[in-house]
C-alpha cells in the first residue's frame, strides 16, 4: 500500500439535531435542544455488521444458546423489586441522565453541534458566553457511559458534539480526530489505510475526547492510559480563549486536561499516535489464580505480545480461583489483512447469556466453562482493529427494573492476593450480583494530576447487576465503600467514572493531587463555568 499524507475521513455519526454548513455563534439553540436517550447517545457503527463473527466475540458469544437453556436449571432467581424501583423526581423540562440509569438531573438545554475545527470553537464560544452571562454551568459529553453524573451539568448547557472529521498522516504516524468523534469512526478511518489506534478503550461506542478526559485505558500493551498516546490538543477555556496544549507547549493545561473530566476546557480536536493494524492470534491459559500475576505480567512484558488481558471466575462457592489469560501476538503472515469488522449477531447472544448469569449461580459456573474451555478451542486469528470493534451491548440489559454497574480498582501486581482476599471478604454477601472482572495492565501515567496509576498496576474492571431501587443502591455503596478502603490499605485506586459511592476522604486518599487539580482549576475557570457532578459532590469543597 502506498502511504499517502493528511488523509481524510469524515465518518459522521448519526444525531437528531444537525446544523448545516458553517457553525453560527447565533445559532439556533430552540433547535439544538433534545432529549437525550436514556443511556446517552450512541452513534451506530460504521464498521460493524450483523452476521460478522469476531474472535473475541466468539470468545464471549460461544456457547451462549446452549448455556441460556442449561442455566435454567441453577436459577434460584432474583428478587421482586415491584414497586420499590426508583423513579427520578420529574418537574418539567430536560432530564439528562448516563449509563447508570439513575443519575438523572434536570439541564438547561442539551444542545449538539455537527461541527468541527474552527465551526466547534465557534460554537463552544458561543455556549460559553450564554453560560457567563447566565452563570449556569456547562459540560461536554459523548456517549455518556458515565456513571455519576461526570458529564451532567446540574441546570446547565449540555453539549454532545456529533462529528467525526479525522486528518490522518502517515509520516507522522499520527491522526488529528474531532473531539466528538467515537472509536467506532477512527477505526473505519484507519483500517483501509493499514492503521489502528494505539490505544483506544475496550469498546468503539465512546468518545476519543472523552476518552483523554477520563483518563480511560485499553488492553493493548504495554501502554499507560489512552492520554499517554495524545501528542497535542486543542480546547476551549472558560473564557473562550483557544489553546493549544501538549507536554511542551502549555504543559500544565495538558496534565490538567488529561484526566480531567472536561472540568478545564472544552475539547476541539486531539493529534493521537496511531500503530500498524496486524493480524494477531490469541493465546490461552487456565491456570490457578495465585499463579497469575507473575505470568500476567511476563505476557505484558513479552515483546511478541500486542494485547493481553485476564478473567477470573465469578461464582460465589469458589470466587477467584482459577484465572484465564489471554493473549495475542502477530502472526508471520502480515499480507492482505481483512477488513475490520464487528462480532454482530453474537454480541447479542454474548450480551443474552452474559445477564442470564444474574441470580444463576450455575450459569456462572457454565460461562466459565465456555470462557476457559470451548472458546479457547474453536477462537483464531483477528486483526487488531476488528479485536477493539466491539460494541458496549454487555452493558444495559433489558429489564427495566435492573441496572448494570461497574468498578474498576487499581492495585499493585504486588498486592494482587490481597485484593482479591478482600473481594471474597466483601463481594459474596452484597445484595448485587457479581457477573464479571476482567485485568487489564496500565503503565505507569506521570502526566496527569488526577492520576489512578501512578506506578504500573493490574486494573481489574468489575461488572455488577442490581436492582434499581434505594434499598439496592444503599447496600451497593456499602460494598464500594467496604472494597475501596481495601484498596486504599494496599496502595491502591478506584476509578472515578462509576457511582458516586466513595467517601469524600476515601477520594482524597486515592487521589492526594486532587487539591492541587481543584486549586488549578478555579485559577483558569475562577466562575467555575465548566462543571460536572464529580467536581460538585467531590472536589468544589477542596
Amino acid at each position: 500500500m502506498r502511504r499517502r499524507a493528511d488523509q481524510v475521513a469524515d465518518v459522521r455519526s448519526p444525531c437528531k439535531t444537525r446544523f448545516g454548513g458553517k457553525a453560527n455563534p447565533d445559532l439556533d439553540r430552540a433547535a439544538a435542544v433534545t432529549m437525550l436517550e436514556r443511556n446517552g447517545a450512541t452513534g451506530r457503527s460504521d464498521v460493524a455488521r450483523i452476521g460478522q463473527i469476531t474472535r473475541r466475540g466468539m470468545l464471549f458469544g460461544s456457547g451462549a444458546v446452549i448455556g441460556l437453556v442449561a442455566g435454567n436449571a441453577w436459577a434460584p432467581g432474583l428478587s421482586d423489586p415491584a414497586g420499590l424501583t426508583i423513579t427520578p423526581p420529574w418537574e418539567g423540562g430536560l432530564l439528562l441522565d448516563d449509563a447508570s440509569g439513575m443519575q438523572a438531573a434536570p439541564v438547561r438545554a442539551h444542545v449538539r453541534p455537527r461541527a468541527s475545527g474552527d465551526d466547534l470553537v465557534a460554537a463552544f464560544r458561543a455556549e460559553l458566553a450564554i453560560a457567563r452571562r447566565d452563570g449556569r454551568p456547562v459540560s461536554v459529553g459523548a456517549a455518556r457511559h458515565s456513571m455519576g453524573g461526570q458529564a451532567i451539568p446540574k441546570d446547565g448547557t449540555a453539549i454532545t458534539v456529533d462529528d467525526a472529521r479525522i486528518e490522518i498522516d502517515t509520516a507522522a504516524m499520527a491522526y488529528r480526530v474531532n473531539g466528538g468523534a467515537r472509536w467506532s469512526g477512527v477505526i473505519a478511518a484507519l483500517d483501509p489505510l493499514g492503521f489502528s489506534p494505539a490505544v483506544m478503550q475496550s469498546n468503539h461506542d465512546f468518545g476519543v475526547a472523552a476518552t483523554f478526559s477520563v483518563n480511560a485505558h485499553g488492553w493493548p500493551v504495554p501502554f499507560g492510559p489512552m492520554g499517554a498516546t495524545v501528542r497535542s490538543l486543542r480546547m476551549v477555556l472558560a473564557d473562550g480563549e483557544l489553546v493549544t496544549a501538549s507536554r511542551t507547549e502549555n504543559p500544565g493545561l495538558f496534565a490538567l486536561a488529561m484526566g480531567g473530566y472536561g472540568l478545564v476546557g472544552l475539547i476541539v480536536d486531539l493529534e493521537v499516535e496511531m500503530v500498524k493494524n496486524s493480524r494477531l492470534a490469541p493465546e490461552f491459559s487456565v491456570l490457578p489464580v495465585d499463579g497469575f500475576p507473575q505470568a500476567f505480567l511476563a505476557a505484558v512484558r513479552d515483546p511478541a505480545k500486542a494485547m493481553v488481558y485476564g478473567r477470573l471466575n465469578v461464582d460465589r462457592a469458589a470466587l477467584f480461583e482459577e484465572a484465564l489469560l489471554v493473549s495475542y501476538a502477530p502472526t508471520d503472515d502480515q499480507s492482505d489483512l481483512p477488513a475490520a469488522t464487528g462480532s454482530g449477531v453474537v454480541s447479542h447472544l454474548a450480551a443474552a447469556l452474559y445477564h442470564a448469569q444474574a441470580g444463576r449461580e450455575g450459569m456462572k459456573r457454565w460461562r466459565w466453562q465456555i470462557e476457559s474451555g470451548l472458546a479457547p478451542a474453536i477462537s483464531g486469528q483477528s486483526t487488531r482493529n476488528t479485536l477493539m470493534n466491539e460494541p458496549v451491548l454487555t452493558l444495559g440489559g433489558r429489564d427495566p427494573d435492573r441496572v448494570d454497574i461497574l468498578h474498576e480498582y487499581f492495585v499493585p501486581p504486588e498486592a494482587f492476593g490481597a485484593f482479591l482476599d478482600a473481594c471474597r471478604a466483601i463481594i459474596p454477601d452484597t445484595f448485587a450480583e457479581f457477573l464479571n472482572v476482567t485485568l487489564r495492565y496500565v503503565d505507569s501515567d506521570p502526566v496527569s494530576l488526577l492520576a489512578h496509576s501512578p506506578t504500573p498496576r493490574i486494573a481489574a474492571v468489575m461488572s455488577f447487576t442490581q436492582e434499581r431501587t434505594a434499598r439496592a443502591e444503599a447496600d451497593h455503596r456499602r460494598m464500594t465503600q467496604a472494597l475501596i478502603d481495601r484498596v486504599l490499605l494496599i496502595g491502591g485506586s478506584y476509578y472515578l467514572p462509576y457511582r458516586p459511592h466513595a467517601r469524600p476522604e476515601q477520594f482524597a486518599a486515592a487521589y492526594p493531587r486532587a487539591a492541587d487539580f481543584a486549586a488549578a482549576k478555579r485559577s483558569v475557570d475562577p466562575r467555575l463555568i465548566l462543571r460536572n457532578n464529580l467536581w460538585d459532590q467531590y472536589m468544589g469543597v477542596l
